[in-house]
């Protein structure tokens, strides 16, 4: 039903983080697989997703990998990010009623300070990017990461919330 994909380079800790909340998820019969995407990672992060039953690709194109997803739907998350109560009951019912992508909400607790809202533009995927295979197909460019699917995308926002990963990455 849903396959989620990521891109890392040395983040073993951030991964296992995202990976662990991601498991209640596969309980319930929502994700359906893990893809991590590595960028020459150096530390444990293929041990990390092999152990909990990803795909770990070196050497990765775009194209071929969303092909191989298994999921109609993707979901794109940074490493270390994490998805709050009751994200699995919204994603059911968002996928059954919907065909626009969708964002999570910003998690209340975890706000960047004021002077780095005002001077730093957040990341594509900061609060994460769930979208159809068919328009990450027809979007994917070789050569480009998944940033590059988030980007000119108007997805409509979630309830459910999300811990951004630069809260894993500060501390």
């Amino acid at each position: 039903m849903l396959t989620v994909l990521m891109e890392c380079r040395n983040q073993e800790s951030e991964l296992a983080q995202t990976l662990s909340v991601l498991v209640s998820g596969a309980v319930e019969g929502l994700v359906s697989d893990v893809i991590v995407l590595d960028h020459g990672s150096t530390d444990g992060s293929s041990r990390v997703a092999d152990a909990a039953g990803c795909r770990f690709h070196t050497g990765w194109d775009l194209p071929s990998v969303l092909k191989e997803a298994r999921g109609e739907w993707l979901l794109l998350l940074e490493p270390g990010a994490r998805l709050q109560a009751g994200w699995i009951e919204e994603v059911l019912e968002y996928l059954a009623l919907n065909r626009r992508p969708a964002r999570f909400s910003p998690a209340r607790n975890y706000r960047r300070p004021l002077l780095q809202r005002i001077t730093r533009k957040a990341t594509p995927l900061e609060q994460g990017l769930l979208l159809s295979k068919s328009m990450a197909t027809a979007k994917a460019e070789a050569g480009r990461g998944l940033e590059a699917l988030a980007k000119d995308v108007k997805p409509l926002k979630l309830k459910s919330e999300l811990i951004p990963a630069w809260v894993a990455a500060a501390r």
